[in-house]
């Protein structure tokens, strides 16, 4: 099917990745290394804007990434030599389907940041 004219109006950009952040539980934002970070309780990076505000880097386990990157490498990469050991993934915010997928991504993030409290009060928050 082809693109439609409004389909890149409908995919999230940096001021949507902040607002759907900013409504996990808990969360806040916070600069870092002079970019905007977004934590959750007890100061655990969740999610980060990078300078251009294009792209949005969220936890994502190790052994999860080469098949997220191989099944879409259009939508997520790895920043060589920064990402490489740690559990973290790059997002091209432009590539997404939709803000249901954003926030499907920063909440299986938020998982991985936020406190056993926090995710005991929270228990569907990310799970799919």
């Amino acid at each position: 099917m082809p693109a439609r004219a409004d389909d890149a109006a409908a995919r999230p950009d940096a001021d949507a990745a902040r607002r759907v952040a900013l409504a996990l539980p808990g969360a806040f934002e916070k600069l870092a290394w002079g970019l905007p970070t977004f934590r959750v309780e007890g100061g655990k990076i969740f999610a980060s804007l990078d300078d251009s505000d294009t792209v949005l880097g969220v936890k994502c386990p190790q052994e999860e990434r080469a098949e997220l990157i191989a099944a879409e490498p259009a939508k997520f990469f790895l920043r060589e030599g920064h990402d490489d050991n740690y559990p973290w993934l790059r997002v091209r915010l432009a590539a997404l389907d939709d803000e249901d997928e954003l926030a499907a991504i920063l909440a299986d993030s938020w998982r991985q940041a936020a406190p056993k409290r926090l995710l005991a009060e929270h228990p569907d928050i990310g799970v799919r």
